[in-house]
């Protein structure tokens, strides 16, 4: 009998649930992924914005014990959405859950770099953030050249930006999962702040890196669901693709 796995996926900054349909078309059949929203865009977008990392955690606690069944499960997580699954993982574990099987990271430092919050991106003058957004090549010049696409994007943007650009890590105990990080080859990343990964987990840490820039996941769905796939195929009691 061919058992299931939830993977939770967690979307980056700007992104809502959508932004990794790629990924469930391309899931193998025991792979049922759940991807969550922040509040104020995608299908939540009448409500407010959030930029407290902690508030925007509480509330992706809330959805996950919505969505949790009997199931076992991952988290995986792109860019502000890989600090996040890391903090939704403590507090799960924090609340007597039942702990995720691995963590999948892409796109982020570990979350004890202070990379992140050195430039506040959020508190730039327009032009200048707009330049930023070219910069992470994750937005078409169509949006950045189009006020009205911008006049929505920018708030969320600058939202998110401001609650990864603002968080403060604190030494806590470790986990015990095991954590894959996957980076972009031409991602402005010193490989140091990469491997603080190490630091959360008691567990093994698997790095990999793959050609591109910070978008870099956009053109490799099928190499991530495949190593994500084999990472958990064996925690189920068949597997197909």
């Amino acid at each position: 009998m061919k058992s299931t796995l939830n993977l939770f996926c967690l979307p980056y900054a700007g992104g809502n649930k959508y932004c990794y349909h790629e990924y469930i078309k391309r899931a193998p059949s025991f792979l049922n992924i759940k991807s969550l929203e922040y509040p104020g865009r995608g299908t939540r977008i009448k409500e407010p914005l959030i930029s407290d990392i902690d508030i925007l955690t509480d509330d992706l606690y809330q959805q996950f014990c919505n969505h949790v069944d009997q199931n076992n499960y991952a988290i995986y997580g792109h860019s502000m959405g890989g600090l996040l699954a890391y903090l939704l993982t403590k507090k799960i574990i924090e609340n007597n859950h039942k702990a995720p099987l691995h963590l999948f990271i892409t796109g982020t430092t570990g979350p004890a770099s202070l990379s992140r919050t050195e430039k506040k991106k959020h508190l730039l003058p327009k032009n200048e953030f707009i330049n930023e957004l070219k910069e992470f090549d994750g937005m078409p010049d169509e949006v950045l050249t189009n006020e009205e696409l911008l006049a929505y994007f920018e708030p969320i943007l600058r939202a998110d930006f401001k609650a990864t650009e603002n968080y403060m890590h604190e030494e806590d105990e470790p986990l015990n999962i095991p954590i894959t990080v996957i980076t972009g080859s031409e991602e402005d990343m010193e490989i140091s702040d990469i491997q603080l990964w190490q630091k959360v987990t008691k567990s093994v840490v698997s790095f990999k890196r793959m050609p591109g820039k910070h978008f870099f996941i956009f053109n490799y769905p099928n190499e991530i669901i495949e190593i994500i796939s084999k990472k958990l195929f064996v925690h189920t009691q068949s597997y197909q693709l």
